[in-house]
């Protein structure tokens, strides 16, 4: 069974059909939000659409956490402008452009136009408007009121100490706005005091003011590990997963659970803890770079082939999304054989899958899929018309095709996909084995034959009557072949490519090269 109908089975038989069922799930807006933070939307979004494909009432509720602190600068952005705002709430921080309100609300709208556009709707919520409006101070008092029974938690379940007198909330410092700077003690049940420290964190100063204010409506934060059950229990949240690592005994996950039910008397959601998307074999913060976040990645594929990175192996297994790898290719060979299998009309998770990837299932009709590869090289060589070179292709998905390649290869394709038409003879070329030059030879008199290039079909088979009469290893002659027109020893399949060149062309760089 599809991973997806499977967990949305157990859903189900745990919830029934007394009401909607709410799945949720959140991402602090820190910056460019990393294309692994990708992984929990689909898998969440994934058993969203598995829950309404059997019928069941459910709603998919996503929050762009704008209420946590900036506690690092994103390479990419001017450290001196933003250095004054570390500490503080990102919705109280400046846009870096002027097209957004805020600094979480600019990254927010930069990543859920990436969801959207991946064809996942969630409803979508801001932290910032959850506590400015009040709807957390009744979690927020009940915290308070049991921040022993949470310090007792988190020592018992997770080994964590936190001293006597320990509140478990983030105050914003009425005076210069930061929040990971303060300390709060003494809730007399409807303020707290608080400090300003000057060096509780590395990364920025307090200004040591000291005071007396409520920690409602918006004035203080829950910690992480008592803000996330605390949620639970305002979005009446029943079904809400996590990466693997929070899942761990001891973990965030745990300690939650716990919370949940001691202090909010709530039960913890159905549980999905699952494994990372990572790219180039990392799992990368929303502070780093090019190349690794949501929006650069999902400007490189079309959305099912994202999908089907995001849905293509279940919860528990890993997938690297390397663009400067063969991933690119890899995946839409994949989506080829599963297109072929449903097609044919077979019915197992690989069709399911299919379907899946088709943001609202939109399915094309049957069709002949041109090679991703081939059509990768086929846009690097001017001379090759690609509607000649692939005739029964379906027209809409080869320009798709000849697109994303386009761009895949002017960012990120490694070097063994990138080809260009040499117009001398390359010096690779000019050292090659007397067999080589023996075989390239035949293949010179073969073509002078005709007045026009043979076909890519009577070509190949040339090329193999020629290895066998010669009795040269098939690397040795295709190499030959590409050191002599591509100055590399690697290329795609020769008969075809030499087929689609001039011949005048071919007859010259041959001759050269046999001499």
């Amino acid at each position: 069974m599809f991973w997806a109908d499977r967990i949305a089975g157990e859903v189900k038989a745990r919830f029934g059909a007394s009401k909607p069922i709410v799945i949720r799930d959140e991402k602090t807006v820190s910056g460019r939000v990393h294309i692994g933070s990708m992984r929990g939307v689909a898998i969440h979004g994934a058993v969203h659409e598995a829950l309404t494909d059997t019928g069941a009432a459910n709603e998919f509720v996503w929050e762009h956490n704008d209420f946590d602190p900036m506690d690092d600068i994103p390479t990419y952005l001017d450290r001196a402008t933003f250095e004054p705002h570390l500490g503080k709430p990102l919705y109280t921080i400046p846009s870096p452009e002027a097209s957004a309100k805020n600094f979480g609300e600019f990254y927010a709208k930069e990543f859920q136009s990436v969801i959207e556009a991946t064809g996942f709707h969630p409803r979508y919520v801001w932290a910032s408007e959850l506590y400015l409006s009040g709807k957390m101070d009744g979690v927020i008092r009940e915290a308070l009121e049991h921040a022993e029974d949470i310090r007792r938690i988190m020592k018992e379940v997770s080994g964590a100490e936190r001293k006597e007198g320990w509140l478990p909330i983030s105050v914003i410092c009425e005076q210069c706005g930061k929040m990971t700077t303060t300390e709060a003690t003494d809730f007399d049940e409807s303020t707290v005091a608080y400090t300003c420290l000057k060096n509780k964190v590395a990364y920025t100063e307090g200004c040591g003011h000291s005071g007396r204010i409520s920690p409602f409506g918006g004035r203080s934060k829950l910690y992480w590990k008592t803000d996330w059950p605390a949620k639970w229990k305002v979005y009446d949240v029943m079904v809400e997963g996590g990466g693997k690592d929070h899942s761990t005994k001891g973990g965030s996950r745990d300690v939650a659970n716990h919370i949940s039910k001691e202090v909010f008397n709530y039960e913890p959601p159905f549980d999905m803890p699952y494994e990372f998307l990572l790219v180039g074999g990392k799992k990368m913060s929303s502070s780093k770079g090019r190349g690794s976040s949501a929006k650069e990645i999902s400007e490189l594929v079309p959305p099912k082939i994202l999908r089907l990175a995001l849905l293509g192996k279940d919860i528990n297994q890993q997938f690297n999304f390397d663009p400067e790898s063969d991933t690119v290719p890899l995946l839409y060979d994949l989506y080829d054989k599963l297109a072929e299998g449903y097609w044919a009309g077979v019915k197992d998770d690989y069709a399911k899958l299919f379907e899946f990837i088709h943001p609202e299932r939109k399915i094309s009709s049957q069709s002949v899929l041109p090679r991703f590869s081939q059509v990768a090289f086929v846009v690097q060589m001017p001379h090759m018309d690609l509607y000649k070179e692939f005739p029964k292709a379906d027209k809409a998905e080869l320009d798709e095709r000849a697109k994303y390649a386009k761009r895949w290869l002017e960012a990120y394709a490694p070097e063994k996909f990138v080809f260009k038409l040499q117009d001398t003879l390359p010096e690779a070329a000019k050292s090659l084995s007397e067999a080589q030059k023996a075989a390239l030879a035949e293949i010179l008199r073969y073509i002078e034959g005709f007045e026009a290039m043979p076909s890519g079909e009577e070509l190949h088979k040339k090329l193999h009557e020629i290895k066998e009469a010669q009795g040269i290893k098939p690397s040795e002659l295709f190499g030959a072949i590409y050191l002599a027109f591509l100055g590399k020893s690697y290329g795609p399949q020769a008969g075809w490519f030499i087929s689609a060149l001039p011949h005048e062309f071919v007859i010259k760089r041959l001759k050269e090269v046999v001499g």
